[in-house]
């Protein structure tokens, strides 16, 4: 009825009755078809008059669209107690609403984010302090375990919710640049700790890898060569320690492992010969008691040395 009565108060100067219906469409919700009809009495009102309707309706900063994407992220990473309920409903609304710029921005800040927490607390970790009581400092190590691992998975729905949206191609090379922090991870793999306090922390960070090297691997992250290199050169020793120290070795970690060295090695088959000569000889460790249940490897020396074999094509690229 207020919409009705608005246009023909306007026409006439009845400001009392202008009030009352802008008064009254201010406080009630809107139907989609209502809200149409309200958009278009909107431009016929006042500045003061019209203030308060298109506050409903208008973003404020050109930032509103990505400050709100980034918290509905955040919000699904620290919710209690039904993260795994709130991180799917964020997740389809990365995917109906948000721009892929808005969502890569959104994204990347978290990522940032929690590839910072996760780094701190393994270095943290990795040199403790022991200038401490005992307890206490065991406790401060316990502490930063659980932090990384709570991260760690944060990453991991960050990682797949990059890939799925197309936008992980600043990801893969953060990760590729994470030199010290492998190595942080493998002295605290090579430790007994972790085992009893944080078992899934070595699939959660062999996941993220995996998930992130696969993509590289599909064409679905166009990465330098470069970047392809130093991501396989930096995690290739993570994944050798944690075949090495994890045990008992569960079904799903075997998995894991033959996936990420089935990716690696296809990963490998993209870099030039030299690169690939070097990193193929870290791969041994692959190698099975029965030569026909590392298929993967045999192909990938294969590969290699028939490449080796061919004749030298620079003198035809002239």
């Amino acid at each position: 009825t207020a919409l009705e009565i608005l246009p023909v108060a306007l026409e006439l100067l009845f400001e009392d009755c202008v009030k009352a219906c802008v008064k009254f469409l201010e406080a009630v919700p809107w139907s989609e078809e209502e809200e149409k009809r309200v958009l278009s009495l909107i431009p016929l009102l006042r500045e003061e008059e019209s203030k308060e309707l298109l506050a409903r309706v208008s973003p404020g900063e050109d930032d509103f669209y990505e400050e709100m994407l980034h918290g509905l992220i955040e919000k699904a990473m620290y919710s209690q107690p039904n993260m795994a309920f709130v991180k799917v409903f964020v997740a389809k609304l990365l995917r109906d609403f948000s721009s892929r710029e808005s969502a890569r921005r959104a994204l990347e800040r978290a990522f940032d984010a929690n590839l910072r927490i996760v780094k701190e607390s393994l270095e943290q970790y990795s040199s403790p302090d022991f200038r401490g009581d005992h307890n206490e400092t065991e406790a401060i190590q316990r502490l930063h375990l659980h932090t990384a691992m709570t991260n760690g998975r944060h990453l991991l729905w960050l990682v797949e919710r990059m890939i799925e949206l197309k936008v992980a191609d600043l990801a893969v090379k953060q990760w590729s640049e994470q030199a010290a922090f492998t190595v942080d991870l493998q002295k605290a793999f090579r430790d007994d700790a972790w085992r009893n306090i944080v078992p899934g922390l070595p699939a959660v960070m062999l996941r993220c890898t995996c998930k992130l090297a696969s993509a590289v691997a599909a064409g679905t992250i166009l990465s330098s060569r470069q970047v392809r290199m130093k991501l396989v050169k930096d995690w290739l020793p993570v994944l050798i320690s944690c075949k090495d120290n994890v045990s008992p070795m569960l079904p799903s970690h075997k998995t894991l492992y033959l996936e990420l060295e089935v990716t690696f090695l296809r990963i490998i088959s993209t870099l030039p010969m030299s690169d690939a000569q070097v990193l193929l000889q870290q791969c041994l460790s692959f190698s099975t008691r029965n030569v026909e249940d590392c298929p993967h490897l045999v192909t990938a020396f294969n590969t290699w040395f028939r490449r080796a074999s061919q004749p030298p094509q620079m003198e035809n690229l002239g």
